[in-house]
């Protein structure tokens, strides 16, 4: 069994900092994390090879300092990390990003073996776009089952999974064939602490780096920059309000208390709805 985890190195988001002129993120000395949503993406592969057996191959698209987020993922216990950096990558949103992972992972496929599970996280804390996953899903011409809480089971003979998939209305149990991608949600399982093992591994093993010549790239046009459509305007941090909080002190009947305390700040409010009253 062979699964690849996508994987993305992020700014630390409890210290991003938006630049008071300018509206842009201010990225200088801010530590870089892996994705955390990813981390649970990684711990289900994991948990899957524990049982099946395997192995499992990370990847990643970024600077070369992007490195340090692949031989952390070793440690966790992956047998392989691939980094994806070239110049030509930066700057891309998530359709370029989807191109230039969706032709590595074919890559891995050639070198390692096809991918029977594509692991992301359900989006990430810097784009919150959650459209990679499914994008790369897309351009493989793989079924995707997206948020997923839970793998209920695992047939490798009848190439078949069965998961547990988190919905506005409910819990979703859904069965598709392999290969598939996986995006899966934040606390659905429990994330190992690495072995000393892998830990020494992880600090001596070598980093598989491919340009985009290396990875099979065709169409430069469409990586980075030129290949996305998507620009972001500005970037900006709300400012702070100043009408401050109003508490509203403990009564026997604390809704209507809610009820006038929101008229006494907002006397218009109950005009308004009168006459809305009225006019119905």
């Amino acid at each position: 069994m062979h699964n690849v985890i996508c994987i993305k190195q992020v700014p630390d988001s409890a210290q991003i900092r938006v630049h008071p002129v300018t509206n842009t993120i201010m990225r200088q000395g801010v530590p870089t994390i892996i994705n955390p949503y990813d981390l649970f993406a990684l711990e289900a592969a994991l948990e899957l090879r524990d049982k099946f057996g395997g192995e499992i191959t990370v990847l990643t698209m970024g600077p070369p300092s992007a490195e340090d987020s692949l031989r952390k993922a070793l440690t966790f216990g992956a047998d392989r990390a691939v980094l994806l950096t070239d110049r030509c990558f930066a700057g891309a949103d998530t359709l370029a990003t989807t191109y230039a992972l969706a032709t590595a992972i074919r890559k891995i496929g050639k070198e390692y073996g096809p991918p029977d599970l594509i692991f992301t996280g359900k989006q990430t804390i810097d784009g919150d776009t959650a459209q990679v996953g499914p994008g790369v899903a897309k351009r493989l011409g793989v079924l995707q089952l997206t948020y997923v809480a839970k793998i209920r089971a695992l047939n490798l003979t009848a190439r078949t999974i069965e998961t547990e998939r988190r919905s506005e209305g409910g819990v979703q149990v859904l069965r598709t064939r392999l290969p598939c991608l996986i995006t899966m949600l934040e606390a659905t399982n429990q994330i190992r602490r690495g072995a000393m093992a892998d830990a020494l591994r992880a600090a001596r093993a070598p980093i598989v780096k491919w340009s985009a010549q290396e990875a099979g790239v065709e169409d430069i046009s469409k990586c980075g920059l030129r290949g996305s459509p998507t620009v972001v305007k500005r970037v900006f941090a709300p400012s702070a309000r100043a009408e401050k909080a109003v508490l509203v002190e403990a009564a026997e009947q604390p809704a209507q208390a809610l009820i006038d305390a929101i008229f006494k700040h907002q006397p218009k409010l109950e005009t308004d709805l009168a006459a809305l009253a009225s006019d119905s």
